[in-house]
């Protein structure tokens, strides 16, 4: 408003009463619109957030006084709001800012177009000081709560969804005031529009469109799906997306669903399958008080995303079949190739692992895989073959994620064999592509691999126990009772019962009904992640159970494959040192010398050195303690791990049945 200077002159206190209450309704209308009066000064106090006070003529009548003092909080209310809208709007503010600047804008434009016809009733004649004051009640309510709200705004310079949630905290907080309870509500719901529009292309396309870095899902496109096959500890699936800080409260409690349903419409798109959730009018993503329609749509956004992706990887990409294939092969299901292999590739297999040459190794595999009944499965060229570096019990004890018990107590115990060779460490592995490996990530063919490793030894020492029992077959005809071949066969027996009851353990009782439970357990999944939760269980048990993460025990049965190794290395010795091949000529004419004549062979009554029954007591005495070892410590163990107890029991058939020989 423009004013003469004159006006100013005179003090407000030197006109009548009545004339002071035209003065003060001009100045307060005035300053209900942020414009300074005759009487009415605004002051702007500067600091961390802005304020205005209010300054009136002293000499002003009191009761005006009292009855204008009584609308200045609306004034200020209008100017806060005023200057936050003026400067949130701008564009490094973010979308949430700028939706609720505009409704706040729209509000005050309401605001000015009442206090316009206030203005209009005044120039009338028609409006006093008391009836100005009791207009403006009805806003008063509502402006305050929102310069309230604008204000912690401005203070610590929300954005995104810190600004929703303080919009509907301060709704609930008026829950006994219900004009203003609504009207916050529609500024939440104004404000999350901006929101619920990114909200939208990430559950229905996938797409984070966030240029103001306001969603709560962050994308770190330094984690590359490639990554899933080349690293153990890949963190794509976890940490390609993720949850930030400041969600929005009323999605709280679906942001896990949230995350997960764009994850899923992104391994989809990865793929080129270009999928879109089918979308329909009521599929609108609107946040409005207790209407939680929203929730629905989130929900049926999921489900679809979840069901698309599972019959993706299950009907395109083949996973069953994948995972039948690896247990062909990792975990000797169909063994018969690899009785070929070790056959063909014994001696590159006898070698150091750092003189083995790994592409004559694959080609013996491919060899191995074409000629035997695994030609006839078309998924056989995705394994391939590796030879670790390490021991396997050194191998177990690298991975941090995998728990190990009973810790051995020093890196000594875990020192490489001196003559360790390739059949310690010759492992498999499978070619596994996108978007297979967010199931058959690197971590997961590591912990088949351990188990290969652990089996494919198991089956090296019973194939050599095998060839040491053919020996002795070979001289069973001769008469042996008593001797030290025949000690030495029941060793041989013993060792064999051995390793066949550990084999029995690890195929029939650990990895088949494990198989099982998991295959039926993936037949039912609803959604990738239960699919990968239940893949790793089934590793981790099998792992366990296998004594792969029990290192004591682990050690404590390979030192009993090392006794049963030596043991068939040394059986040609043992049975040659124990036969003498005699001249026929020199035989009596006795009928009984007549047929061992014919044989050309006699079994001297006594060994010609007492090493070798010396020899073999040794193998027999250290065999039979470590195995007694081993049964206590399963024995022992069953209480934490009761599915120790039935491995105890085999291995004490083991010494029982030695015992009764």
């Amino acid at each position: 408003m423009n004013h003469s200077s004159v006006d100013f002159e005179k003090p407000i206190g030197y006109y009548a009463a009545s004339v002071q209450e035209l003065i003060v309704i001009d100045d307060v209308l005035s300053a209900m619109v942020g414009v300074e009066g005759r009487y009415i000064l605004i002051k702007t106090v500067r600091g961390k957030t802005d304020d205005v006070t209010f300054h009136v003529d002293p000499s002003m009548d009191l009761a005006l006084q009292e009855l204008a003092k009584r609308i200045f909080p609306l004034c200020r209310s209008f100017l806060l709001i005023n200057q936050f809208v003026e400067s949130r709007s701008q564009f490094q503010n973010g979308l949430v800012n700028h939706a609720f600047s505009a409704a706040l804008r729209a509000l005050l434009l309401d605001y000015q177009a009442m206090v316009a016809q206030l203005e209009h009733q005044f120039r009338l004649g028609r409006l006093s000081l008391q009836g100005l004051w009791f207009y403006c009640q009805p806003m008063m309510g509502s402006m305050q709560a929102l310069s309230i709200v604008i204000q912690k705004a401005a203070s610590n310079n929300f954005s995104g969804s810190a600004v929703l949630n303080l919009l509907q905290s301060q709704a609930k907080a008026m829950a006994g005031d219900n004009a203003v309870r609504l009207l916050l509500e529609k500024m939440t719901q104004c404000a999350s529009n901006a929101y619920m529009s990114i909200l939208e292309r990430w559950v229905y396309e996938g797409v984070i469109d966030d240029p103001y870095e306001e969603f709560f899902i962050a994308e770190n496109k330094s984690f590359q799906k490639e990554s899933l096959t080349q690293d153990y500890d890949a963190k794509y699936w976890g940490q390609r997306y993720s949850l930030k800080d400041g969600i929005p409260s009323f999605l709280a409690n679906i942001a896990q669903t949230i995350l997960t349903t764009g994850k899923y419409l992104n391994v989809m798109r990865e793929c080129g399958h270009n999928v879109q959730v089918p979308q329909s009018e009521n599929s609108k993503l609107m946040s409005s008080g207790s209407n939680h329609h929203y929730l629905e749509c989130i929900k049926a956004a999921y489900n679809f995303a979840s069901r698309e992706l599972l019959n993706l990887i299950k009907e395109k990409y083949d996973l069953m079949g994948k995972l039948r294939s690896i247990k062909h092969y990792l975990l000797l299901d169909q063994g018969d190739f690899l009785v070929h292999f070790m056959d063909i590739a014994r001696d590159e297999l006898a070698k150091k692992p750092d003189e083995v040459s790994v592409e004559k190794l694959q080609s013996l595999l491919d060899l191995a895989l074409r000629t035997t009944a695994a030609a006839a499965d078309p998924l056989h060229e995705g394994v391939t073959c590796v030879v670790e570096r390490s021991s396997l019990l050194k191998r177990s004890s690298t991975f941090k994620d995998l728990e190990l018990s009973q810790r051995s107590s020093g890196d000594n115990d875990l020192e490489e064999p001196v003559s360790i060779t390739s059949l310690e460490t010759f492992s498999l592995s499978y070619k596994v592509q996108w978007p297979l490996s967010i199931v058959l990530s690197r971590k997961a063919l590591t912990k088949y691999q351990l188990i290969f490793r652990f089996l494919f030894h198991c089956k090296h020492v019973e194939r050599q126990l095998c060839g040491a029992w053919q020996v002795h077959q070979g001289v069973k005809a001769l008469n042996t009772r008593g001797t030290a071949l025949s000690r030495s066969s029941l060793l041989c027996r013993s060792m064999l019962k051995f390793i066949n009851s550990l084999l029995h353990y690890l195929t029939f009782e650990v990895i088949e009904p494990n198989w099982h439970v998991m295959h039926d357990r993936l037949q039912s999944a609803n959604s990738i992640d239960e699919v990968i939760q239940h893949h790793d269980f089934f590793l981790d048990k099998c792992l366990r159970e296998c004594l792969l993460l029990l290192p004591e025990l682990l050690k404590k049965v390979q030192k009993l494959e090392s006794m049963c190794l030596q043991y068939a290395a040394a059986t040609q010795w043992l049975i040659s040192s124990s036969i003498i091949l005699h001249n026929p000529d020199e035989a009596t004419e006795s009928s009984t010398k007549s047929k061992q004549r014919k044989s050309g062979q006699v079994l001297k009554s006594t060994t010609r050195s007492a090493a070798v029954t010396e020899s073999i007591l040794k193998f027999e005495k250290e065999f039979n303690a470590e195995l007694q070892s081993l049964g206590s410590m399963l024995s022992s163990s069953s209480q934490a791990e009761p599915y120790l107890a039935h491995l105890a029991q085999l291995i004490l058939g083991v010494k029982s049945e030695q015992n009764g020989f």
